[in-house]
C-alpha cells in the first residue's frame, strides 16, 4: 500500500465532511493511505494574506515542515484554497532567501521545501484512473458541468493544470466513468471564495451566473474539487435564487463522489446525504438509468 501524506484542512474535518469520506473512499480503493500531518493547523486561507505576508508564508509552512518530518515528499490538499497557500509557501521559501532563514525562526522547525503539495485532480490522476478502467460498476449516464474556480488554475506558477482557462482534466474523469461532460462559459469563474460568510450577496449574484449557464445548458449536476466552491454554490442557494427569475435546484458534487459513485459505492458512504441542495433527483436518476442499462 502506497502511503502519502494527507492534509485536509479546516474544511474537509467540518462543513465538507462529504469530501473527506468520498476522498477516502477512492484512496482505499487505490489502495493508498492517506496519512494525516500530525498536530496539523489551519494554512490561513482565505484571510492571511490579505492581512500579513510572513504569517501567509509561515502557517502553511508549519505544515510543510511537519510532512517533511515525517518522511514525506507529497501532500494531497484536498481544498484548493489550502493548496494555494502551502504550495505558494514552499514556492517563498525555495526562491527566497529572507523566507528561506526567517520561517524556520518563526515555526520553530526546519524546512527545506522537499515536501510537494498535490492538488485532488493531481492524486486522483497519478493514483487512480489507471485502475479506474477496469473496476467501472456503474456508468453515469448524465450530463455534467465540471467546474475548477480561481485557486485550481491561478496563478500561473503554482497551477498543475494544462490549458487554464479552458482545462479539460474533470471532463476526461466524466468521460471516462461514463457522463457527459457539457461545453459551457463558466467553468473558471470565481464563486465568491471567501466571501461566503462576509458578504452572500455577492456570493448569491456570483453564483447565479455559474448556476444559470449550466442550467440552460442542460447539465444534471455541477462537478467541484473545492469545498469553498462546493459551499457557496451549494449552501447558499437562497441567496443564489433571489438573483434568478426561478429557483434552480441543481445539485453540487464533488469529483471524488463522482467517482465513488462509478466504483459501486454507497452515495451515503459517499455523503450524498450531507449536501444543502438535495441529491435525490440526481441519485434516482442515475439509478433508473443505470437499471434501464
Amino acid at each position: 500500500m502506497t502511503k502519502i501524506g494527507y492534509f485536509p484542512g479546516c474544511s474537509l474535518n467540518g462543513t465538507a465532511k462529504e469530501y473527506d469520506l468520498s476522498l477516502q473512499a477512492i484512496a482505499r480503493f487505490a489502495d493508498v493511505e492517506l496519512v494525516e500531518l500530525a498536530d496539523w493547523n489551519c494554512c490561513g486561507a482565505t484571510a492571511a494574506h490579505s492581512l500579513n505576508s510572513t504569517l501567509a508564508v509561515a502557517l502553511p509552512a508549519r505544515n510543510l515542515a511537519i510532512a517533511e518530518s515525517m518522511g514525506f515528499d507529497e501532500i494531497l490538499v484536498p481544498c484548493a484554497a489550502c493548496y494555494s497557500r502551502l504550495a505558494q509557501s514552499r514556492h517563498e521559501i525555495k526562491s527566497d532567501e529572507k523566507y528561506r532563514t526567517k520561517i524556520p525562526q518563526l515555526i520553530e522547525m526546519d524546512i527545506k521545501g522537499t515536501a510537494n503539495p498535490i492538488t485532488v485532480l493531481d492524486f486522483i490522476n497519478k493514483y487512480v484512473l489507471g485502475k479506474l478502467k477496469d473496476n467501472l460498476s456503474n456508468k453515469l449516464n448524465a450530463k455534467f458541468a465540471c467546474y475548477y474556480g480561481c485557486l485550481l488554475t491561478r496563478p500561473e506558477h503554482l497551477s498543475t493544470i494544462e490549458r487554464r482557462e479552458d482545462p479539460l482534466v474533470m471532463e476526461q474523469i466524466v468521460q471516462l466513468v461514463g457522463g457527459m461532460a457539457i461545453d459551457w462559459a463558466f467553468k473558471v469563474e470565481c464563486c465568491g471564495a471567501g466571501l461566503s460568510v462576509v458578504r452572500t450577496d455577492i456570493i448569491g449574484k456570483l453564483c447565479a451566473k455559474i448556476l444559470d449557464d449550466a442550467n440552460s445548458r442542460g447539465a444534471d449536476a455541477i462537478v467541484v474539487a473545492c469545498p469553498m466552491c462546493h459551499s457557496n454554490l451549494d449552501m447558499r442557494r437562497n441567496e443564489i435564487n433571489k438573483n434568478l427569475a426561478s429557483a434552480n435546484t441543481l445539485p453540487i458534487i464533488y469529483i471524488t463522489q463522482l467517482l465513488g459513485l462509478a466504483l459501486g459505492i454507497e452515495p451515503n458512504k459517499l455523503g450524498f446525504d450531507k449536501h444543502f441542495v438535495s441529491t435525490g433527483k440526481f441519485l434516482h436518476k442515475l439509478q433508473k438509468q443505470t437499471m434501464e442499462v
